[in-house]
């Protein structure tokens, strides 16, 4: 049987994927001639429907891509509809509170559980039955549990957060984070990267995976793998297609003597 991606990062292995906005059909086999080990479906940025996204989902799996979803708000009913559409890893956006991941990690790890019954289970207050513990260890076998720390008070309470049982890994929003950080899109500032490296240090001593998402170029990747990041989420379809294009185009313009145009060249962000 084939290791899951939660068993993969559970022994320490590398994983890599990309960010998918497109909906057209002949996009995942596409995706699959990559290699990707997953891939990551925004649904806080971008407007992918309930019935869009559950396509997707199990159009990857079948081609035994794992798609990952990202929520649009820390709702853990929207986590159990993304994992019933067909998700294997939920990301909830903006996590601050112990609470926040706790309700993350009932949605993800204790479907179909939810109220009360739940809360009581989480909390420790009430032991879980074996027998109910073996069900929902099977019903949600291969889930992943997945924080976005992208804020100033998420780093603040870092320890607390990553401390929560049942958390498999963090995505770190550079965007949203550099906002926080008052240094709006500034990626080399020292400031962001002392930020980023403390995240990273911090999530890896816990034990968890981590992951980053940019859209500029590979070796922004590659610096921050050598500092302990294994989750490689790597660009995204509308960003990869556009700066793909520009350079082919510059290329052909070039040997037919045309005047290649300044492009706008500003790093974008879903």
């Amino acid at each position: 049987m084939e290791p899951t991606l939660l068993d993969k990062l559970r022994n320490g292995g590398n994983v890599y994927g990309t960010c998918i906005t497109s909906t057209a059909p002949m996009w995942p086999a596409a995706i699959q001639k990559t290699g990707v080990d997953f891939v990551f479906l925004d649904t806080e940025h971008v407007p992918l429907g309930r019935t869009e996204l559950a396509a997707l989902c199990q159009q990857f799996r079948h081609l035994g891509i794992t798609p990952i979803v990202r929520i649009p708000c820390p709702d853990p009913y929207l986590a159990c509809q993304a994992i019933d559409a067909g998700a294997k890893g939920i990301v909830a956006p903006y996590l601050e509170s112990t609470a926040q991941i706790t309700e993350l990690v009932g949605a993800t790890k204790y479907r179909p559980l939810k109220g009360e019954v739940l809360a009581s289970y989480l909390s420790g207050a009430v032991p879980m039955p074996d027998h109910v513990r073996e069900y929902v260890n099977q019903y949600n076998a291969g889930n992943i549990c997945i924080a976005n720390i992208e804020s100033v008070p998420a780093m603040d309470n870092l320890d607390a957060l990553l401390s929560v049982p049942g958390l498999d890994a963090v995505f770190i929003g550079p965007h949203d984070l550099s906002v926080s950080l008052g240094l709006p899109e500034q990626y080399d500032h020292p400031d962001f990267e002392k930020a980023v490296s403390y995240i990273i240090r911090t999530t890896r001593a816990k034990g968890l995976a981590i992951g980053i998402h940019f859209s500029l170029e590979p070796e922004r990747q590659i610096r921050w793998m050598k500092e302990g990041v294994n989750i490689v989420v790597h660009s995204f379809d509308v960003a990869l297609f556009t700066q793909r294009l520009k350079a082919d185009l510059e290329v052909i313009k070039k040997a037919a003597g045309d005047v290649v145009a300044p492009g706008d060249d500003s790093p974008m962000i879903v």
